[in-house]
């Protein structure tokens, strides 16, 4: 049976040999309330411009809630509202700031590489058995041994809300099987006989989450009855470490046809990020795992 216990906290002024010590050992880092409530709140909110009207906020909760059915990842409803989230110009620029900047530099070095790649994730009440089954990002990216992933809450998520879940220390153990399973992205990971205790932790809004690529984790099911849990994600290494082809496409770009960086790009008045890894050294397209 399967034991919880909270995930543990880690402060940004502990300073990398410590932070990395940590993170060596347990494979993840908890950062509280590391994002500023206000820009997770103006991102929130216009992601949720997004999702009208399947979903809106509730003032009184402080939570997104669920106006009409319910869907998951690669649902109809899914499919027509994730392009427009995709072309927040604030969605992808969220990752290359100095607050977002300052923890992975504090594990990977002075210069960065933040993956193209940028993930929006909608957990909507009534899909139980839908969520993100137990798994490793180190098979689904391709990644090298540097990646990492950085989780951010956009707004605060308790229990039953479908709350991120880590297997500690499940990355050393390298890069396992897998099968394919119900949920987002179709495949789990194997989990072995002596891991039983997972890490998981109510979330605030600004709370940062950053994952070993070979960790293992998954959501929880959105046993709510109403509340949406909405957040965001990506993967970063250390500027040069190899970086597979798929991580420079948008996310379900390969699916959905109007997904794509041309798209996207068509409104945005700052050009900066555009096409901002063309440069890059190290990209491989042989599958590794």
């Amino acid at each position: 049976m399967a034991n919880n216990l909270p995930l543990i906290i880690s402060r940004a002024e502990e300073g990398s040999e410590i932070l990395q010590q940590r993170f060596a050992e347990y494979g993840y880092l908890h950062f509280k309330k590391h994002i500023a409530d206000e820009k997770c709140n103006k991102l929130l909110h216009a992601i949720l411009e997004c999702l009208k009207p399947h979903i809106q906020f509730d003032n009184s909760k402080q939570t997104p809630v669920l106006i009409g059915e319910p869907f998951f990842e690669t649902d109809p409803i899914w499919d027509k509202v994730y392009p427009k989230m995709q072309s927040l110009y604030d969605f992808h620029n969220f990752f290359h700031q100095p607050d977002t900047q300052q923890l992975m530099q504090l594990l990977v070095g002075e210069d960065t590489f933040v993956y193209p790649m940028k993930m929006g994730r909608i957990a909507t009440p009534k899909k139980i058995g839908y969520e993100t089954p137990p798994h490793q990002d180190a098979h689904s990216h391709q990644a090298g041994p540097t990646m990492a992933g950085m989780w951010v809450a956009l707004h605060d998520a308790k229990e039953g809300m479908g709350r991120l879940k880590l297997l500690p220390g499940s990355h050393k153990q390298g890069v396992r099987k897998t099968h394919t399973a119900e949920g987002v992205g179709g495949v789990q990971c194997e989990i072995f006989a002596d891991e039983t205790t997972w890490h998981v932790s109510d979330v605030e809004q600004g709370d940062v989450i950053i994952f070993h690529s070979c960790c293992v984790h998954k959501a929880e099911p959105n046993t709510s009855k109403e509340t949406v849990r909405i957040s965001i994600d990506t993967r970063f290494c250390d500027y040069g470490a190899p970086v597979f082809v798929s991580n420079i496409e948008p996310h379900h770009g390969w699916r959905i046809e109007e997904l794509n960086w041309q798209n996207i790009y068509q409104n945005w008045q700052d050009q900066s990020l555009q096409y901002y890894w063309q440069d890059y050294p190290n990209f491989f397209n042989e599958l590794r795992y």
